[in-house]
């Protein structure tokens, strides 16, 4: 499973520890993911991602998992999310 959020395509980036003695060794910085499951409203079924906190805030701000997905960038979206994205605007456009 890799490392990368299925929402903001937020992966680990890499940087440097620095020692009080200014001695530099390379580390690398995660993201913080979490396995949740969220509910979609329109489509009626919950759905399970592995994102990051940020972007579950973000969800959590816009409004629900549909209103993220109306706003969210096809570039960003994982392959499954994507499939998602589409599904819920067919749902809504039939509506």
């Amino acid at each position: 499973m890799s490392r990368r959020c299925e929402f903001t395509s937020k992966g680990p980036m890499s940087g440097n520890n620095v020692s009080h003695a200014k001695n530099r060794t390379r580390r690398r910085f995660l993201p913080n993911l979490n396995d949740v499951t969220l509910i979609s409203e329109t489509l009626g079924r919950s759905f399970k991602f592995r994102i990051s906190a940020a972007a579950l805030r973000t969800v959590d701000h816009r409004g629900g998992l549909d209103a993220f997905m109306a706003k969210a960038k096809d570039a960003e979206l994982s392959d499954a999310a994507l499939k998602l994205k589409k599904e819920i605007a067919k749902a809504t456009a039939a509506a």
